[in-house]
């Protein structure tokens, strides 16, 4: 399905919702074109207080079994996975009965990086008879125009951090190896790992504190992986980010338009002009 192109399958739209405001986000994205909305966020990831005074059902990671028998017989046939969430360990899985007849498999999806895990899993929720959306297909809206988000835009050599974070972003990604990396002085200073994008950028602040990192400025720079599923793991930025990367003394942002999700664009504009950074979209391989 193409991202312009939300979906238009009848019945209510369950999200299984991480943390941070964009599940709420496409939320109300969905219920604005009058469409039922199934919140299901997760224990100990999703914030009761985002919650108060809407209809959710909270569910503890493993629990396709709980989410299916409430989902189904209101007609539910299509679930997104939407929101920030770290990758979790085995053992912080509650399994309830159906995910414990599925457990070898859960098993087997853990053994590998995340896109091995989150395909794998997405495999087993469609197995159901769901169909898994991305969170773009039903909420095109939130995925980053081509573009500055705010006033400022990058310079020439900004350009050329951009163009060195992209080939090498494309090359890595074929391993499996995150979807973020920081270029500054046309030297890679950071690469994404285990560890997430907001850790990455901590790690960079630290460096220049300690003198690691001479190069001014520098840019941090995500897209998605070449081989991945688009509908489980885009990357996203938001606000946090930016003041992440005002903190590591950072020129700006680069993702990929069309490719990545943004979080309150229009509060991130306003972080980013605060800052002095550029956030900007820029052309990429978006299927």
């Amino acid at each position: 399905m193409n991202a312009a192109t939300p979906s238009v399958a009848e019945g209510p739209l369950a999200l299984v919702c991480g943390g941070g405001s964009l599940p709420l986000a496409v939320a109300d994205s969905v219920a604005a074109r009058g469409r039922r909305v199934l919140l299901f966020p997760l224990r100990g990831v999703a914030d009761p207080k985002d919650y108060a005074g809407r209809e959710h059902t909270f569910v503890y990671l493993g629990q396709l079994g709980t989410l299916a028998r409430i989902a189904r017989p209101l007609g539910c046939r299509e679930i997104v996975l939407i929101g920030a969430l770290t990758r979790p360990s085995l053992w912080s899985i509650r399994p309830d009965w159906l995910a414990l007849r599925l457990l070898p498999r859960i098993v087997m999806a853990f053994r590998g990086g995340d896109n091995h895990l989150l395909t794998n899993i997405g495999k087993l929720i469609e197995e159901q008879g769901f169909t898994l959306r991305g969170a773009h297909e039903v909420a095109p809206e939130i995925l980053t125009p081509q573009g500055p988000l705010g006033r400022l835009t990058p310079s020439a050599d900004d350009a050329a951090d951009i163009a060195i974070g992209l080939d090498y972003l494309a090359t890595a990604g074929r391993f499996d190896i995150g979807q973020a990396v920081v270029v500054a002085g046309r030297n890679i200073v950071a690469v994404e790992a285990a560890e997430g994008t907001d850790q990455m950028l901590a790690r960079v602040a630290a460096l220049r504190a300690e003198g690691r990192i001479r190069a001014p400025g520098g840019v941090l720079v995500k897209a998605p992986k070449p081989q991945q599923d688009r509908r489980l793991d885009l990357p996203s930025i938001g606000p946090d980010t930016v003041d992440m990367a005002e903190h590591a003394r950072l020129s700006g942002i680069a993702v990929i338009a069309g490719g990545t999700v943004v979080a309150e664009p229009a509060a991130l504009a306003a972080a980013a002009d605060k800052a002095g950074l550029f956030v900007v979209g820029v052309a990429g391989p978006v299927p």
